[in-house]
C-alpha cells in the first residue's frame, strides 16, 4: 500500500469526479475532523534560527569536490503556467560523480509576499513515487497562508519518478492488468499467476530502465535535496515532507545533520520496521479506517452497507468476493476485483472521501462499476487516456531497492492468520503484499543508514491517531528514534494531520516553519 499519496494531489482529481450524477466538490467539504483541539501542553520554548534570503559562505561546497560541478549550479527558471519551473542536474551515481547525469524537475510557487520572504520551502507529497512537482503547483490548496506568503514553495519529482529522468517497467496495458488482478489468490494456479505477474513486473523494471532501476534508492534522492538545496541558494534546508515524504526528510537530516533547517514529518514512517512488520501496521491502520468509516455509514441515512458494523464489513467482503468470481460493467471497462479493492482504500485516506466510497459502492451493488472504478484509476494515477505518471511503477522500484525481502508465494499462506489477527477485512491481502519484491534484479549501490539525525535542530514530527497508511504508532517511534525529534499528535481519522481541518496541528506547523517556535514534545490536538 501507499504510505503516502497524500490527500491534496487525490483531492485534485476527485474534485471534478461525478457519482450517481452528481458533481462533488472536495474541496467545498468539511476538512478533517473539524476538531481545533485544545493543544494541551507546556508552552514551547525553543526556537530554530531563521531560514537566510542570502547563502552563507560556504553553502555551496560539496561534501566531495568532484560533486562541485552540482553543487554550484544555478537553475534556469521558466514559466510553466502560473508556476516556474527548471531542471536540475544530478550524478546517476554518487561514486561516480563524473559518470552519466540524470535531471529532477523542479517546479517552484514564488512566496505571496516578496517583501517578507522567508526562502524556499521544499515539499515532498509520499509515495513513493507521488511527483512533487504537482504537489507544489497546488500549494494554495496544501498549504496555510502564512507558509504561502513567506515562502516560495518548491516541489521535485524525485528521481525516477514524474518528470524527472524517470523508471519504467511495464506497459500501461500490463499495467492495468497488474493492477486489476486478484490480490488474494483462490489456489495454487493463482498464487503461481500472481508470482509471474510480480517477477515479470520486477524484471521489467531492469529491463527497461537500465542503470537507473539500481539508483532511486531514499538515500540517493536524499542526496539530490542537498544539491537542489544548493542550487536554491539555501544555506539549510526547511522542508515539510508528508508520509514517505518522512522517511526522505529523516535520511536526509542523518546525511546532512549540519544542512537541516527547520523540518516538519506528517505522517510518519517508522524507518526501524521490517518490511514485514510495516505491512502489520498498515493492515491493522486500515482496519481501523474501514471500521470507522463503516460505523460512520451505517449510522447515516441511505448507507448501502445495512444497520450494523459488523454486517457492514460482512457486505463488503462478500462483495469483494462477487466481483473476483465475476467483474463488474465500468463504462467501456470492467471493475475486477483488484480495482474494487484499490477503490475502496482511496477514500479511507480521508474522511472528507467516505462521501465518495458511499456513493461508489451504491452504485457498484447496482451493477455499476464506474464510480468505484474511477476511485482505483484516482489511486493508480490513471486517466482516461492512460497513466498520468509512473507513480504506480515508482512505488515498487523504489521501495524493493531500499528492502528487497519478499517472502516465496508458497510461504504466504503460513503469514495470513497473523495478518488477519489485525485486520479481519484486509488482512489477506497485506499478506500477500509481502511477495511484492519477488523477482527483482535491481541492486543498490549505496547502505541505507540507522537514522537519529544526531546534531540536526529540531524536527516536528506529525502523527494522527487514526491514520490508515502510516499509524500513529509509526509518528511515536520516529519522534523517538530521532535525537531532536518532537512529537506533534492530532487526534482524528484519515492520512497526516496538517490542513486536516485542526488548527492547532496547523499552528504549529506554521509557527515552526515560519518563526522557528518549537512545539512543546508531546503536543496533542
Amino acid at each position: 500500500m501507499k504510505q503516502g499519496t497524500v490527500r491534496v494531489i487525490v483531492l485534485l482529481l476527485v474534485a471534478a469526479l461525478v457519482l450517481g450524477g452528481i458533481g462533488i466538490a472536495i474541496a467545498g467539504l468539511t476538512s478533517g475532523d473539524g476538531s481545533p483541539g485544545d493543544g494541551s501542553s507546556e508552552a514551547p520554548a525553543r526556537t530554530v534560527p531563521a531560514p537566510t534570503t542570502t547563502p552563507a559562505p560556504g553553502a555551496q561546497d560539496p561534501p566531495r569536490p568532484a560533486l562541485a560541478r552540482f553543487y554550484e549550479q544555478e537553475l534556469d527558471w521558466a514559466a510553466c503556467g502560473d508556476q516556474e519551473c527548471a531542471r536540475l542536474t544530478v550524478p546517476l551515481d554518487y561514486a561516480r560523480p563524473r559518470g552519466e547525469t540524470i535531471e529532477v524537475a523542479v517546479l517552484r510557487v514564488p512566496a505571496a509576499d516578496p517583501d517578507r520572504r522567508a526562502g524556499s520551502l521544499v515539499v515532498n507529497p509520499g509515495g513513493p513515487g507521488a511527483p512533487g512537482t504537482t504537489y507544489a503547483s497546488q500549494a494554495g490548496l496544501v498549504f496555510g497562508q502564512p507558509l504561502l506568503q513567506r515562502f516560495d514553495v518548491v516541489g521535485f519529482d524525485p528521481r525516477g519518478t514524474g518528470f524527472s529522468t524517470a523508471i519504467d517497467c511495464v506497459s500501461d496495458e500490463q499495467l492495468d492488468v497488474f493492477l486489476a488482478a486478484d490480490p488474494t489468490p483462490d489456489d495454487r494456479a493463482e498464487a503461481a499467476a500472481l508470482a509471474r505477474a510480480q517477477r515479470a513486473f520486477n524484471a521489467g523494471c531492469a529491463a527497461e530502465s537500465g542503470d537507473l532501476a539500481n539508483h532511486v534508492t531514499t538515500v540517493e534522492a536524499a542526496m539530490d535535496m542537498d544539491v537542489l538545496r544548493s542550487a536554491l541558494g539555501e544555506s539549510t534546508l526547511t522542508y515539510f515532507g508528508a508520509s514517505y515524504g518522512t522517511k526522505l526528510g529523516a535520511t536526509y537530516a542523518e546525511l546532512f545533520p549540519d544542512r537541516a533547517g527547520r523540518l516538519v514529518l506528517d505522517g510518519a514512517v517508522d524507518l526501524s520496521l521490517s518490511s514485514r512488520e510495516q505491512s502489520l501496521g498498515q493492515a491493522q491502520g486500515f482496519e481501523t479506517a474501514i471500521r470507522a468509516y463503516v460505523e460512520n455509514c451505517v449510522a447515516s441515512d441511505g448507507c448501502p452497507l445495512g444497520d450494523s458494523v459488523e454486517g457492514g464489513l460482512q457486505r463488503l467482503t462478500d462483495f469483494l468476493d462477487e466481483v473476483d468470481a465475476e467483474p463488474l460493467p465500468a463504462g467501456d471497462r470492467d471493475l475486477a476485483v483488484g480495482n474494487a479493492f484499490y477503490g475502496i482504500v482511496l477514500p479511507l485516506y480521508n474522511r472528507e472521501y467516505w462521501v465518495l466510497l458511499t456513493r461508489a459502492l451504491g452504485a457498484a451493488f447496482d451493477g455499476n462499476g464506474a464510480p468505484l472504478l474511477q476511485l482505483a484509476d484516482l489511486y493508480a494515477s490513471r486517466g482516461p487516456d492512460g497513466y498520468t505518471d509512473n507513480s504506480s511503477e515508482a512505488i515498487l522500484a523504489i521501495n524493493c531497492l531500499d528492502d528487497p525481502t519478499a517472502v516465496d508465494p508458497a510461504d504466504v499462506p503460513a503469514q495470513v492468520p497473523a495478518f488477519e489477527r489485525v485486520s479481519p477485512t484486509f488482512g489477506e491481502v497485506f499478506a500477500w503484499g509481502l511477495a511484492g519484491c519477488l523477482g527483482v534484479r535491481a541492486k543498490a549501490t549505496v547502505e541505507t543508514p540507522e537514522v537519529d539525525a544526531s546534531g540536526a535542530p529540531p524536527i516536528v514530527v506529525v502523527g494522527t491517531t487514526r491514520d490508515p497508511a502510516t499509524p500513529y504508532a509509526w509518528a511515536e517511534a520516529l519522534a523517538e528514534q530521532l535525537e531532536p525529534g518532537v512529537l506533534v499528535t492530532r487526534d482524528g481519522d484519515g492520512h497526516t494531520g496538517y490542513r486536516a481541518g485542526n488548527a492547532c496541528v496547523d499552528g504549529a506547523v506554521e509557527a515552526y516553519l515560519v518563526d522557528g517556535t518549537v512545539p512543546a514534545d508531546g503536543l496533542r490536538c
